[in-house]
């Protein structure tokens, strides 16, 4: 059942964002100041546009579309928290069309021989390997005076995000022109965000949501009587992702060397080179000519674009192998979880891998 939502409060969200800021604020200087002061209101004009999804369902003008997407989304949102046992809050019970394709832009930067990414340390967040911005053109802004400094840099539309549960996530538009395949799975992703996360170790956070995020599609489908997603969409990304894992390697590698700037700049785009023509090979052999990722490989390529690759899956054959050994049981698992979540980085890390050994 959908829970019913109160009118949204101004005064109750300044509650929640005041402290935090002001902590937040006492971290550095003016720019510090400028950039946490754009959150604050990109925040609230998200929160501010969001309406309570009960009453969008019972108004005669509003899209008969719309209405299936949001019925969707709040079948999926209670079936994440009965049967995957996630946070039953308020998020994703109130709607907002920001008008525009994507939420935040996340900004990835690099050094120009470097695949290490330049990291952003916040109180509560962590140390993150990138920095998010609600305007496109602040974040293009940004980009462009780190390139001046000579560092590669990577702009990513994302379509959601999670607050961590500081405050009610909305569903966005952004969010429902996806599929209903995807948009069910990016809920319980957000949602697994809420549930645990672990500063300072962004492998570990998404590796888990990734999960959480398939596994709970995988019983989402099968309650619902819907086929199973198709493998081929998987093994494709899997593939994708070894392709330019591997790359990253090289340029690792490469960049350990002791070569002089020009010589290094030209490895650097042979390497890039190499994984195009190896891109090529893999569309032609494995896929029949047809590649989802074309765009993205026929576009320039820099060390900072292959940042989000492996953050996403690198642990999930871990915690898909701790899943089995709970046998399937959510509110086990999720313990076992944040006792890992708890140990120190480098012992975490020993226990993953030995997760992932078993798998």
């Amino acid at each position: 059942m959908t829970q019913c939502i109160a009118p949204f409060s101004i005064d109750s969200l300044c509650r929640r964002w005041v402290p935090l800021l002001a902590a937040l604020l006492l971290l550095g200087g003016c720019s510090t100041l400028n950039y946490y002061g754009h959150l604050a209101r990109g925040q609230v004009q998200l929160l501010q546009a969001s309406q309570p999804v009960d009453a969008l369902l019972r108004d005669p003008q509003v899209d008969a579309g719309l209405k299936q997407r949001l019925i969707l989304t709040q079948q999926a949102r209670d079936f994440a928290s009965a049967r995957l046992g996630l946070p039953n809050n308020r998020s994703y019970r109130r709607y907002a069309d920001i008008q525009r394709p994507f939420v935040v832009w996340n900004l990835f930067a690099t050094a120009e021989f470097s695949v290490k990414p330049k990291l952003h340390c916040f109180p509560i967040a962590g140390c993150v390997a990138y920095r998010g911005y609600f305007s496109l053109g602040r974040a293009r802004g940004a980009a462009a005076l780190l390139q001046l400094q000579g560092f590669d840099t990577y702009l990513g539309g994302v379509g959601a995000y999670s607050t961590l549960g500081w405050f009610d996530d909305p569903l966005l538009n952004t969010m429902l022109r996806w599929d209903d395949e995807r948009l069910v799975a990016v809920l319980f992703h957000e949602l697994a965000h809420q549930q645990l996360y672990v500063a300072d170790d962004t492998a570990f956070n998404e590796s888990f949501a990734s999960f959480v995020e398939r596994e709970g599609l995988r019983q989402w489908q099968q309650a619902q009587g819907l086929p199973a997603a198709d493998p081929r969409a998987a093994t494709e990304r899997e593939q994708f992702s070894a392709l330019v894992l591997a790359s990253r390697a090289r340029l690792e590698q490469l960049y350990a060397r002791d070569l002089a700037a020009d010589a290094m700049r030209a490895a650097k785009q042979a390497e890039f080179e190499r994984l195009r023509q190896e891109y090529r090979v893999l569309r032609e052999r494995e896929w029949g000519g047809q590649g989802r990722y074309d765009a993205w490989i026929a576009a320039p390529l820099n060390n900072a674009k292959l940042l989000p690759f492996g953050l996403y899956d690198k642990w999930v054959p871990a915690f898909a192998a701790l899943f089995a050994e709970v046998g399937g049981d959510w509110p086990h698992f999720y313990r076992r979880v944040a006792a890992l979540g708890e140990l120190p980085a480098e012992t975490r890390t020993r226990a993953l891998e030995a997760l992932h050994k078993t798998d």
